[in-house]
This record gives C-alpha cells, structure tokens and sequence, in this order.
C-alpha cells in the first residue's frame, strides 16, 4: 500500500546552506529562486524552523538543483523509504 503524502519534512538547515553556497547563492538569490522570503530560508538555515509543508521543500530542492531521490536536505531521522 502506498503512503499518503507526508504533511511537512524536516529538514537540516546545515545541508540547505551548504548546498547553496556550493551553488554561490547568497541567501536572497536562493530565496527568491524558491519564491520563500529571506528570513523563512534564514530560519531554516540556523535551524530555528526545521518544517517545511511538501510544496515549498519541492521548491526549495529545485532552487538548489536537487532532484528526487536526492534526500541530502532531509533530517537524519526523516523516513527514507518514504515515496515523495
């Protein structure tokens, strides 16, 4: 049986700022890439939000060209065998 959408991911802000200046983004590029603002991604990267709802964690990953299977913006202990 295939699993529901998850409600939100969580994410490690550690590898979303190292994922984005491997890319050289500054952190406004990479937010208005996402179409996130500035402070939301800022939060995420300093860890003081660690959530994120299934359309904007999509968009983010694309800013940061990451494609599907990747899961290296995913908390350790986020379910890998999760479908996305």
């Amino acid at each position: 049986m295939e699993q529901p959408p998850p409600t939100t991911y969580l994410v490690n802000g550690a590898a979303i700022r190292t994922r984005r200046k491997d890319l050289g983004m500054d952190l406004a590029e990479c937010a208005a890439t996402a179409h996130i603002s500035r402070a939301y991604l800022n939060q995420l990267e300093l860890g003081l939000r660690r959530h994120m709802k299934p359309p904007t964690y999509h968009r983010l990953r694309t800013a940061l060209r990451i494609e599907p299977p990747d899961r290296r913006l995913l908390a350790p202990n986020e379910d890998p065998h999760r479908k996305e």
